[in-house]
């Protein structure tokens, strides 16, 4: 994860509240109900890397991004929660 954040989008797809709480670093905030809005600030000739609290939301942001074209998506399974774990400098909530 860490070897692909140089060369990926970062997106969290959050609420503004949570992403105050935690967040990864390098991250762009783009909650999920606003990706459809917000969909031409990412590029889709790079990774885009999603993620969100457990894995719920960004998945359906994969989903989404998948059927709007974009075909280097992945997301962090487990979410910010998984993530913090392995990295104790990400609080957890």
């Amino acid at each position: 994860m860490r070897d692909r954040e140089a060369t990926s989008q970062l997106v969290d797809v959050r609420q503004p509240w949570e992403f105050a709480r935690a967040s990864l670093p390098g991250a762009v905030l783009i909650p999920l109900g606003e990706l459809p809005a917000r969909l031409r600030e990412l590029d889709p000739a790079r990774r885009v890397i999603l993620y969100c609290h457990h894995g719920a939301r960004s998945h359906h942001a994969l989903r989404f991004l998948l059927e709007a074209g974009f075909t280097q998506v992945a997301h962090l399974a487990g979410g910010i929660a998984a993530y913090s774990e392995m990295d104790p400098t990400v609080p957890q909530y």
